[in-house]
């Protein structure tokens, strides 16, 4: 155990090193421009990490009279998920939850490992046809979802390194966070 656990955090260490300073920079700035909601969404792991986000961009810096972003997870509504999986298939979870209500004020942050879930891609190509800026969280070679992105921070990694990739992605959220929260107590 001792040899894995310095081997995973020499790779983490790694990653941390080279995170793309620019790519943080520009999901800040399009957080700013945003006038709209904050859709974020993500598969497992990554539905986790959407939550959190929306704790921590919604609840944590309002709570602080910080920011006030209109944020909200499609990952966070179970019989929603469900309903729209089991009746017309779980390709349309979050595009269902967009269709006829994402707009070009608003902003998507997708997350995904692979970049290629295709419930992921299904909603951000009806996104990209409402003029929605895309934030794009990737890992592995970054997939479709790297490509389809308007801005993306991407972990490259092996293929199946979920951990570090998963590590990587909530850390990026609590950068974002802890910028707002460094920034208002200055």
């Amino acid at each position: 155990m001792r040899h894995f656990a310095k081997e995973y955090t020499d790779k983490l260490i790694s990653l941390l090193q080279n995170i793309d300073v620019d790519a943080l920079t520009a999901i800040v700035e399009a957080l700013e421009k945003t006038r709209g909601r904050i859709y974020i969404i993500g598969n497992g792991g990554s539905a986790a990490t959407a939550s959190h986000m929306v704790n921590d961009l919604g609840v944590g810096l309002k709570r602080r009279d910080i920011r006030n972003f209109d944020v909200q997870s499609l990952s966070d509504n179970t019989p929603v998920c469900s309903a729209i999986s089991n009746d017309i298939g779980y390709e349309n979870v979050f595009f269902m939850q967009l269709k006829e209500r994402i707009c070009k004020e608003d902003l998507l942050i997708a997350i995904s490992c692979s970049g290629n879930s295709e419930n992921i891609l299904k909603a951000v190509k009806y996104a990209k046809t409402q003029a929605t800026p895309i934030v794009g969280v990737t890992g592995f070679d970054g997939g479709e979802l790297k490509i389809l992105s308007d801005i993306n921070f991407h972990i490259q990694t092996p293929k199946d390194e979920y951990g570090l990739v998963e590590d990587m992605h909530m850390i990026l959220d609590h950068i974002i966070y802890s910028y707002y929260i460094d920034k208002a107590n200055k």
